[in-house]
């Protein structure tokens, strides 16, 4: 479930210019189709160095203040999280390209085979859907993955289940929809081998990525 709309402004801000779709497995995506007569449509994810819709629609960061944007982006979601973090329900990692990863432990998140979200991890993204509101020059990607227990067109539907469940939630939460993005891996990527029940719990998990958005004139 990629980016599916855009407002009226955006069409405005972007006249009727239009890009690509570009492959759905690359990081920091989004692609547009507009029309002037149906008006503005983002579809399939593009990639973000030269996606400049969503630029247009988000502003984008100047590219020297990204690595202090989401500094300070990190440390509001570690204080946010605080409990979750000592609990191990949330981790918080930075990745390449100043990334800024959330990863949702299954256990605290969903029952096993389950793709609703439990009512007691809610306050939990609440409090996550709080930050990323105010850290709105990002995207928000979400990843479900499983384990390798069971057949693998199974969990490669579950992982793509879990993922709309939380971006349906965030969503809900008041993070712009032209923001989100979903991908489910299945059992593609894991953290750790399936050989034991600790490590198994380990590769069940929905990773949020927070990819900031830079300016085109950066």
């Amino acid at each position: 479930m990629n980016i599916k709309s855009a407002t009226a402004l955006v069409a405005a801000t972007i006249l009727f210019a239009s890009c690509a779709a570009d492959d759905p497995n690359r990081r920091a995506k989004t692609g547009a189709v507009l029309g002037a007569l149906a008006g503005a449509a983002i579809g399939n994810q593009s990639d973000n160095k030269n996606g400049k819709i969503i630029g247009a629609a988000l502003g984008g960061i100047a590219g020297y203040k990204v690595g202090q944007y989401q500094d300070r982006q990190q440390k509001e979601l570690e204080t946010a999280l605080a409990d979750e973090l000592a609990n191990n329900m949330i981790e918080i990692s930075r990745l390449e390209n100043d990334i800024l990863r959330v990863n949702l432990s299954s256990e605290a998140s969903f029952d096993v085979n389950k793709a609703d979200l439990k009512p007691p991890f809610y306050p939990s993204l609440d409090k996550l859907s709080e930050v990323l509101a105010k850290y709105d020059q990002t995207e928000v990607k979400v990843l479900g993955h499983t384990d390798s227990t069971g057949e693998e067109s199974y969990n490669q539907v579950l992982s793509e289940r879990r993922s709309a469940a939380v971006a349906s939630y965030l969503r809900n939460g008041g993070i712009q929809e032209i923001r989100l993005s979903t991908e489910g891996l299945g059992e593609s990527a894991p953290r750790a081998p399936n050989d034991s029940a600790a490590n198994r719990a380990q590769n069940r998990r929905v990773e949020i990525d927070l990819i900031p958005v830079v300016a085109e004139d950066s």
